[in-house]
């Protein structure tokens, strides 16, 4: 756990493939003159990380550890680190004042799938199942080709080990995701996605009831729109603070 910057309140962090904590370098650097920022990288996503998939339960534990010391604590969560924190969030509402999605929103839902339609499920399943093989079979080289075909932005050390989500996903490794539910927020929520990706991860019902701002980008927003995103994260924070709004002006 890295913990840096000083104030009344905390963002905590959590990334989601191929990345780890250094996906939130530059965010932090943009927030950590008001808030307390803490970021981690996921189990099984550091380098030389074993192979192996961890239960659900497990990484919600690892999350309730990080953020218990300092909750509340606004969530700051991208691509699989919305799903563990939102579910995060609707079990532990007490833990969380604030959330912030980039990308990912109500996924899998009735009305998503319903919006992309068969085209959109297709994308989906073949990037998220290739992935879920390159773990089972534990090839780098495949989880590094679909890195190179969906974009991931340079600098990644892509690796099959990141990818046992998806086994789980797909195929229950380590039990699964169960008791799934689509988020709704009982706190304020931002969320932010880019609008050039082959499919959105999110509907359009379920963003109109949350604060919500696109960007030209694709999937990786705070790498692809730095400064707008930090821009647009750090506004939002200091109107919905009143301790750091009175403070701003």
């Amino acid at each position: 756990m890295i913990v840096e910057g000083a104030g009344p309140r905390t963002i905590v962090m959590v990334h989601g493939w191929p990345d780890t904590h250094r996906l939130w370098d530059s965010t932090v650097e943009a927030l950590k003159g008001h808030y307390r920022c803490v970021r981690f990288t996921l189990p099984g996503f550091e380098p030389g990380a074993p192979q192996r998939a961890y239960p659900f339960a497990q990484l919600l534990d690892v999350l309730r550890q990080v953020v218990e010391p300092f909750a509340p604590v606004t969530l700051l969560l991208h691509d699989w680190g919305c799903l563990f924190g939102y579910q995060f969030a609707m079990r532990h509402p007490e833990m969380v004042e604030r959330v912030i999605g980039v990308d990912i929103g109500d996924a899998g839902s009735r009305a998503h799938l319903g919006e992309i339609g068969a085209s959109g499920k297709l994308k989906i399943v073949a990037y998220q199942v290739w992935l879920a093989l390159a773990w089972l079979l534990g090839s780098d080289a495949m989880a590094r080709l679909m890195a190179r075909l969906i974009r991931v932005p340079a600098g990644r050390e892509v690796r099959a080990q990141m990818g046992y989500p998806y086994a789980m996903r797909w195929f229950g490794v380590a039990g699964g995701f169960k008791g799934l539910a689509v988020f709704k927020p009982h706190c304020p929520m931002l969320f932010l996605y880019g609008k050039r990706k082959p499919v959105m991860f999110h509907s359009d019902t379920w963003a109109r009831r949350v604060e919500t701002q696109a960007f030209n980008t694709g999937h990786w927003v705070m790498v692809q729109a730095r400064e707008e995103f930090n821009a647009a994260l750090l506004d939002w924070l200091l109107i919905k603070d009143p301790l750091q709004h009175d403070a701003k002006r």
